[in-house]
């Protein structure tokens, strides 16, 4: 007899009526939310094969009526450079996924694998920055990236990036899941902590690395306000911050040529949570706080 995979409910608990009850509300309320968070994207995708009087005609319409126009694309791509964009962005996001793996990768196995005096508190430490406000500290990091004459380079993202208290914490958490021994027999064939690092942890935390990789492109597709701030050279801006200061505060470009580029920048990141989302549950298990 082949066993079934038990969900959330078994089938006797489905049977009877308060759960089942409980559970179709439930599933009405996720199936509303997501649709709440389709739509929008939706509305862009249609919007961007309309002509901009049918894009601003009342009532609105959902589909193109009047054809669609697939040479607002070719328009949208040539408005702006946005190969230019889309490069500066994957600097940033390579520089982060270096600085994250690199420097966070060996404070979170110092933590976790090594003799650190006060571990516990350090940890600690940095569980409480979690609960500090972003925009408080603003001002003191650019104030450090100027002293430091990091303004308008890509540095002034790979520094912070070093300073992530959450993925510190997700590194270190997954770091305690390794077996202890493994590292001692490693120690035992002379090898250096270096090279415990670089030759056992890291091979074994290629789960968290694409989740936390998932998490720093999403973060560098996303972020405009501090590359406004700290970039000063239109041809160093990011994609986001391009989009901001050159579609959405532009004056004279047709709404559907607007959507046209909303719709072609959405594309990256909802293919590549498509492609990686059993990542996000599989690396925020293993990197998880454990009891």
């Amino acid at each position: 007899m082949k066993l079934e995979e038990r969900g959330i409910l078994s089938r006797y608990d489905l049977r009877k009526p308060f759960n089942r009850t409980v559970y179709v509300t439930m599933l009405v309320g996720v199936i509303v939310m997501a649709c709440s968070m389709i739509y929008p994207v939706l509305v862009a995708m249609f919007n961007a094969f309309k002509t901009n009087t049918e894009v601003n005609s009342f009532p609105p319409t959902f589909l193109p009526n009047e054809g669609w126009h697939w040479s607002n694309l070719k328009q949208a791509w040539n408005y702006i450079d946005l190969p230019i964009f889309l490069r500066n962005t994957m600097f940033i996001f390579v520089g982060n996924m270096v600085v994250t793996v690199g420097v966070l990768g060996l404070a979170a196995f110092s933590l976790s694998k090594l003799h650190v005096p006060k571990a516990r508190m350090i940890s600690m430490f940095f569980l409480i920055t979690l609960f500090i406000p972003p925009t408080t500290y603003l001002i003191p990091n650019f104030l450090n990236l100027k002293d430091f004459g990091l303004i308008n380079t890509f540095a002034a993202f790979w520094l912070p990036a070093g300073a992530s208290a959450f993925n510190l914490l997700l590194l270190k958490n997954f770091f305690d899941g390794l077996h202890q021994e493994m590292f001692e027999a490693a120690r035992m064939d002379g090898a250096s902590e270096w090279r415990c690092f670089a030759g056992l942890a890291l091979p074994l935390s290629i789960p968290i690395i694409a989740t936390l990789a998932i998490f720093v492109f999403s973060t560098a597709w996303n972020d405009w306000f501090w590359p406004s701030l700290v970039m000063h050279n239109d041809s160093k801006y990011p994609l986001s911050t391009a989009i901001y200061k050159y579609v959405i505060s532009a004056r004279g470009l047709g709404l559907n040529i607007r959507f046209a580029i909303l719709f072609m920048v959405m594309l990256p990141p909802i293919v590549v949570f498509l492609v990686f989302q059993r990542f996000i549950m599989r690396g925020l298990n293993l990197g998880g706080v454990k009891g």
